[in-house]
């Protein structure tokens, strides 16, 4: 499950967070990780420089996946340099959380642009190269909020359902070249994303999880290894849960 040697895995959000235990652990397992982040220069170099020492080979690469024209000259880049992937992680998100009714435009479109459009731009990119070599295989980072829902998270919850239909979807279009495409769904997990919460509310969120902590971007780069790697051949459309029980 771990032996990536040469596999070409691309990475949303690399930098931080999930994004950057999963591009860590691709990157131990000896692939060549192309890892995306949106502007954050800083976590980009820091990322780089902590990775020097790790089998794999990283090459980082900066890229609004909302917008369609920069995702497809970033393939255009990919494919002249490497020909195939063989894998995607559409792992890029954001919040901007606000109750409905006083929620701007800017801040629902933001949300959708990132979280959905995005991946609906790498995906579509992605599974072209692919299907040159009829094998692939794509991860959505998607969320409980999906079908549980929270107050004030309108924007973020319709993405995140989005992303499952999504998936659903093109899991069955893409089935017979051996695309195999599902989704992993984490659930409260200790990055900066969780970071803004004030005190009283973390104890809420893990009083409400069964097994009483946050999980670890670790934790969560291990589904994905295994739904990426051969002992999943026969997965593909399915919703790996990551949450602790919640």
């Amino acid at each position: 499950m771990t032996d990536f040697n040469g596999q070409k895995a691309i990475v949303t959000g690399a930098t931080r967070g999930i994004g950057r235990a999963i591009a860590r652990a691709f990157l131990k397992g000896g692939a060549i990780v192309i890892g995306l982040y949106g502007s954050d220069e800083e976590a980009a170099a820091r990322f780089r420089d902590e990775c020097s020492a790790l089998p794999g080979d990283l090459y980082l690469y900066q890229c609004d996946v909302s917008s369609y024209e920069a995702v497809e000259l970033l393939f255009d880049q990919i494919e002249e340099q490497f020909d195939t992937v063989d894998i995607l992680v559409n792992n890029a998100g954001i919040r901007r959380d606000g109750v409905l009714a006083m929620m701007s435009p800017e801040d629902w479109r933001r949300v959708i642009d990132i979280n959905l459009t995005g991946g609906y731009n790498m995906s579509k990119f992605a599974v072209k190269l692919m299907m040159k070599q009829k094998y692939g295989r794509i991860i959505f980072i998607t969320s409980p909020m999906a079908h549980m829902g929270f107050a004030g998270q309108t924007n973020y919850a319709a993405s995140k359902a989005g992303q499952i239909g999504l998936m659903k979807s093109l899991s069955k279009e893409t089935a017979k070249r051996k695309i195999m495409v599902n989704c992993v769904s984490p659930g409260f997990i200790g990055t900066e994303l969780l970071g803004d919460l004030p005190e009283s509310q973390v104890k809420e969120y893990k009083s409400m999880v069964p097994v009483k902590r946050f999980g670890k971007p670790e934790e969560v780069a291990d589904a994905v290894l295994f739904l990426v790697g051969p002992g999943s051949s026969y997965i593909t459309g399915s919703v790996l849960e990551v949450t602790g029980g919640l």
